[in-house]
């Protein structure tokens, strides 16, 4: 069974910057897609940025430019650096994994939450 753990998230002052990482753990590391969601409280859950594990990634439209999604594989590790945050980027963010059997993100982590003040 894969888990996944989410870390790196905090209170930040607009332009400022955050750095998320998600360790996978259990399981293989066999997966087709890592992404991040992310929800805020009354929203429904939005994909902020997936990355293939050939490596292309991109974006949800409101973070591109200033989001950046990387893995390293020898670390099972995800990352999400956030910069030029804003307080509309306030939620909590999730790391997911699509395994390469699956149609869906079956793995979900914890949440880590992400708060930006103006």
């Amino acid at each position: 069974q894969v888990q996944l753990v989410e870390s790196g998230g905090g209170l930040v002052q607009a332009g400022g910057s955050l750095k998320l990482s998600c360790a996978a753990s259990g399981g293989t590391y066999d997966w087709s897609t890592m992404a991040w969601f992310r929800q805020s409280p009354g929203k429904e859950r939005e994909l902020v940025a997936r990355i293939w594990s050939s490596g292309p990634s991109n974006y949800a439209d409101s973070v591109r430019g200033r989001f950046t999604i990387a893995k390293d594989d020898a670390k099972n590790t995800v990352y999400l650096q956030m910069n030029s945050l804003k307080p509309e980027d306030t939620a909590v963010y999730f790391c997911a994994q699509r395994p390469r059997r699956s149609a869906t993100y079956d793995y979900w982590g914890q949440g880590t939450q992400v708060t930006v003040s103006s």
